[in-house]
């Protein structure tokens, strides 16, 4: 069982309209999933934009209200109720944001932006506090001159990096990192996700990683959950989906990732073909009524899909 879980989370927003601005109905960003996170393990959360996987992390965390469900830590029910910032659940569940450069303040200094955590949570003294930076920044690769350095004065990977480093001042034991490598170039996303390997090793971290790249997650993610439109529709290891994919949206997904080598090349564009036909298809196998998600069905012990019931993926 893992040390987080969440069952049947929901995050749904109102929609008013009318002269007395009543609610007539709700986006349902996120509609009913349940999933485990285990210590020293990595989760990924796949899906296109407006798919909900951001609204997970940020619900977490409560940067959103839940609206239902249960958000389950260390065998204790805390939904909605981790928003004090000295929690024990705040201190062991921290962010990496997609933007590093509007995530810091950019009147502050590196010393202080990656101390942050270390204020909200330790009581150490300037000296301590300052040494326990530098050790974040050597592990993250960069050293004592960029203390006093502002977020400007570094590079697109270098800020991400940096972000890793605040992300694990407070010794947490989760972090959430949103699409952390979606705004770098490949060779600074191999950089940077070696970094965050490297850590998640040496201090026993999960990670719940948000992407819509299934080529960097198959890199770093044990068990995954492709989202379409606010539900799971497909959930297993990552052996599971990415040698037996079961739904039409992952094989769509999949099918999308470019394939570098010129002799495969036809074949794969063949294939992508027929894919996007068959999506197209057999939408009914998949959706039922106003395109809503089926509900997850056994695959095997590890692997479930969302199909019509009694249908065959």
């Amino acid at each position: 069982m893992g040390f987080i879980q969440l069952k049947d989370l929901k995050v749904h927003y109102p929609i008013r309209s009318g002269f007395w601005n009543r609610i007539t109905d709700n986006v349902r960003a996120v509609d009913g999933v349940s999933m485990e996170i285990e210590q020293g393990k990595t989760y990924g959360l796949v899906g296109e934009s407006g798919s909900g996987k951001s609204t997970i992390g940020k619900a977490m965390i409560g940067l959103e209200k839940i609206t239902s469900g249960q958000l389950i830590y260390e065998g204790q029910d805390v939904t909605n109720k981790h928003m004090g910032s000295n929690s024990e659940f705040k201190r062991n569940v921290q962010m990496i944001f997609q933007d590093s450069l509007s995530s810091f303040n950019p009147k502050k200094r590196i010393l202080d932006i990656v101390a942050e955590p270390i204020r909200n949570f330790d009581k150490l003294s300037p000296q301590e506090e300052k040494r326990k930076v530098i050790e974040l920044l050597e592990i993250i690769g960069l050293n004592e001159e960029a203390l006093y350095k502002y977020p400007h004065e570094f590079s697109g990977g270098q800020r991400q990096r940096i972000g890793v480093a605040r992300s694990i001042a407070s010794s947490p034991k989760l972090i959430i990192a949103d699409e952390p490598v979606s705004a770098l170039d490949l060779s600074v996303q191999a950089q940077v996700l070696n970094y965050m390997k490297r850590i998640q090793n040496e201090f026993n971290l999960s990670y719940l990683f948000i992407s819509h790249d299934l080529g960097v997650v198959k890199h770093m993610c044990d068990h995954l959950s492709i989202m379409y439109r606010g539900r799971f529709v497909e959930t297993g290891t990552r052996n599971d989906i990415y040698n037996n994919p079961q739904h039409i949206y992952t094989k769509r997904l999949l099918s999308a990732i470019p394939v570098i080598d010129p002799i495969n090349r036809d074949k794969h564009k063949a294939e992508r073909i027929r894919t996007e036909k068959l999506y197209q298809d057999k939408q009914e196998l998949y959706y039922g009524e106003k395109g809503r998600v089926f509900d997850l069905q056994p695959v095997s012990d590890t692997h479930f899909v969302a199909v019509k019931e009694g249908g065959q993926a």
